[in-house]
């Protein structure tokens, strides 16, 4: 099961794989070569898998076209610039004509779940609305992920209204290939988030009998695969694809893979009660994730979704699939190789154009602080300004703080605040600046650095100057956190509250320092 929520782009190859062709001893009828020949439609892009499918289908050599209600909530998408980008809504037939025009296939991964609360209705009406305008424009395709479940078994009403989608979907004069997947096994995916804070914070594990429940969790990567490949297998359309790992295993199992990958022991305690409510407001206290969120994921795990047919690999025999431990450590291989992606799904201004100056959130298990500002200053005389900092010349608000941090890291063994940096305005990656190391740089858009200071986790500090209209820039301060364990989360959040002096200090300070810059080059240049 997958929430479609916010999450992360990453410029990893963990996250984001080229997509080789195919060639099929079935004749192709419903695409013509080459591929950039075909225009598709992907619904959900904003969300979790749409947002990763986007740059596959890039990579297989499509032209995409996403369908969104509002074209801001893309911004950040560092594929943006190589898609079209129509508004409209599922629920306002009227806004489709012009989405499906020339469009060969459409993806459909929408649902009505906001806010834990189930919208089956709205998702009914949705489904016909797209049906219609898909059969109206000529549309030759669509693909449909819904979940995997078996619908003679007594299923929540979630999981119920996404079998409902689907038949609806099927009942058009459009041909559907519709894909049924379990738990999808992919850094930020809901349930597997919910798996993952509860391997890291519980040392002892009070397990309901929903954790028992048996499930054939797929891989993101794997999941991503059956989807463009069936862009090119005419044998698929019309088709019900249940899509699973190759493991059957139980919640419980999947918990215990994780510890152990992350060098936990965790002790495991059974008892003989569902109780989705209380489950629900138990992970609500120790993770991120709202109870109202987790309550109808919880309440679909009454039924085993498990995959109950060989379709899915007589039809894609070329798709390799991995297995959860495998999946695991891909989806925990931006923690191991220190990337940190900036997010690409938040949208950094709203649809009234106004900038949020301050926002917490929990993506991916990484804590994540952002201010922004829009300064009246271009995006090169901001990254002068807070690619100049460190050193001595300090981190332009409570120098004093980073002092004692500096201090305590290295009465612990760390490497302290006064390795100074190599140049006082020169910046390149791998180059030292006091306790952080630069990991990455984009000129005049942003700079990453890595803590090596001693911490119980990982942790980054990413600048940015993102271009805006009228020769306006906006500047974006992103600490991120990777606790490791509850020492992990103690750490962080007895920092927090003097993060808000600090930051807040620092972006009015870089301001400042960005105009003083600009003052200079106007000087320099009468």
């Amino acid at each position: 099961m997958v929430l479609n929520h916010q999450n992360r782009y990453s410029h990893s190859t963990l996250l984001v794989d080229a997509f080789h062709q195919r060639q099929y001893n079935t004749p192709v009828t419903h695409t013509t070569q080459p591929n950039e020949n075909n225009l598709i439609l992907v619904t959900g892009a904003t969300g979790y898998v749409g947002g990763r499918l986007v740059p596959r289908l890039l990579e297989a050599g499509y032209r995409v076209r996403c369908l969104v209600r509002d074209k801001t909530r893309l911004f950040g998408h560092p594929w943006l610039d190589d898609v079209e980008v129509v508004e409209g809504d599922v629920l306002k037939p009227e806004t489709l004509p012009a989405a499906m025009q020339g469009i060969t296939a459409a993806y459909y991964l929408i649902h009505g779940m906001k806010g834990g609360q189930v919208f089956a209705d709205r998702d009914m009406i949705a489904a016909d609305h797209f049906a219609s305008a898909a059969r109206q424009a000529g549309v030759q395709r669509i693909i449909y992920l819904g979940e995997l479940a078996d619908e003679q078994a007594e299923l929540s009403p979630y999981l119920r209204s996404r079998l409902e989608t689907g038949k609806i979907l099927r009942r058009g004069a459009v041909p559907v290939t519709e894909f049924r997947a379990g738990m999808i096994v992919g850094s930020g995916s809901a349930l597997f988030e919910m798996i993952r804070y509860l391997g890291e914070r519980q040392f002892l594990g009070i397990c309901p009998r929903w954790f028992y429940t048996l499930a054939q969790p797929i891989a993101i990567r794997n999941a991503l695969d059956y989807l463009v490949a069936a862009l090119e297998n005419p044998a698929s359309e019309g088709q019900v694809i249940e899509i699973g790992g190759p493991t059957r295993l139980n919640y419980a199992d999947m918990l215990q893979a994780y510890a152990k990958i992350r060098g936990f022991k965790r002790l495991m305690i059974p008892v003989p009660v569902y109780s989705p409510r209380l489950s629900a407001l138990w992970v609500h206290l120790v993770s991120p994730i709202h109870w109202r969120v987790v309550l109808p994921l919880i309440q679909g795990l009454h039924a085993e979704s498990l995959v109950t047919n060989s379709l899915a690999r007589e039809l894609f025999p070329q798709i390799k699939l991995l297995d959860v431990s495998t999946a695991v450590d891909l989806a925990l291989g931006k923690f191991n190789t220190g990337k940190v992606e900036t997010s690409w799904s938040d949208s950094l201004v709203n649809s009234a154009g106004d900038v949020e100056p301050y926002r917490f959130s929990v993506e991916e298990g990484m804590m994540i602080e952002r201010r922004q500002k829009l300064l009246d200053l271009p995006p090169e005389t901001v990254f002068r300004a807070y690619t100049g900092i460190g050193g001595d010349r300090g981190w332009l608000y409570m120098d004093w703080a980073w002092e004692i941090r500096g201090w305590m890291d290295k009465m612990v063994g760390g490497v302290g605040l006064r390795r100074g940096r190599r140049d006082p305005d020169d910046i390149r990656v791998g180059d030292s600046l006091d306790f952080w190391r630069v990991e990455e740089i984009v000129p005049n858009r942003s700079m990453l650095l890595r803590a090596e200071m001693v911490t119980p986790g990982k942790a980054w500090l990413e600048l940015q100057s993102q271009p805006r209209p009228n020769g306006k820039t906006l500047l974006i301060l992103g600490a991120y956190f990777a606790p490791r364990g509850m020492p992990g989360l103690l750490y962080w959040y007895s920092l927090f509250p003097i993060h808000k002096f600090i930051f807040d200090g620092m972006v009015r300070n870089l301001e400042k320092r960005a105009v003083e810059i600009a003052g200079e080059g106007q000087s320099n240049g009468s």
